[in-house]
This record gives C-alpha cells, structure tokens and sequence, in this order.
C-alpha cells in the first residue's frame, strides 16, 4: 500500500468516526442528554451565533448555556455532509413547538469540535408569484 492509499484509508476512518459522533450528538441534543450532546467538543470549543452577536468559549460554558434553556427542544436532522475537518448538519429545530430551520457549521480538530457557527432561520410563507415556477417541500 502506498502512502496515497494510506492516507485514504485514515481519512475515510476518521469521517466514519466523526460521521459517528455527529449522529450521537444530534440524538443527544434531541433527548435533552447534555452529558453526551457536548462530549463532541474540544475543552476549548468556541461556538459562534452570528444572528445574536454571542461567542461561547469552552465546553463546559456551551453546555451550561445549552442546559439553562427553557424551552422544550427537539431536533430533526435533514442532512449532514462533510469530510475532513469541516461538517455542515442542516436541521430543524422546535422550540415549544415552533420550528426554526438551523445550519451548523462544524471544524474538527482531530475528532473533537474545535469551532462551531450556526445559524437560524424561521420559516415564512411562500410568495405566490413564484407557484408557476416551484413546487412545495415537505417541511
């Protein structure tokens, strides 16, 4: 085995396992299991609400923030893609009932967050000038 091939297969490993981790903290964070949804990060994670103008630095501060929310959450992941160390999950999230669709922007170092951004859209009602050209998506 040559060095390219090598390198694949360490890399094709590593995306499994950080494929792994993504869907174990996505299902943590739809149960509201706070031990395990931030056992992704890095000690030193910083996570970024561009929307709100917050910076979260360090684990233990993101999942204090994230445990202190009132609301009743739930997370349905459409997709996630990525390799390496950038990862991109697209998600619906429902606070008490009404859903906010959600990118979250991941960089890996190793197999840990090292950055997070995400961001946050409501939903909104479809102009109907487009009707002719479009058709409607499950939400």
């Amino acid at each position: 085995m040559n060095d390219q091939q090598k390198n694949e297969r360490d890399s094709g490993a590593r995306d499994r396992e950080i494929r792994a981790a993504l869907d174990q903290h996505w299902a943590a964070s739809d149960t509201n299991d706070f031990e395990t949804e931030h056992l992704i990060y890095q000690e030193d994670a910083v996570l970024d609400y561009p929307q709100s103008g917050e910076r979260t630095r360090g684990r233990s501060n993101i999942q204090g923030q994230r445990a202190s929310q009132p609301s009743k959450k739930r997370f349905t992941v459409r997709r996630i893609i990525g390799s390496g160390d950038l990862w991109v999950t697209e998600l619906i999230l429902t606070y008490d009932g009404k859903p906010t669709y959600t990118v979250s922007i991941m960089e890996f170092k190793g197999v840990k967050v090292a950055r997070e951004t995400q961001y946050f859209a409501d939903p909104f009602v479809a102009p109907a000038f487009r009707a002719q050209w479009v058709e409607r998506m499950d939400p």
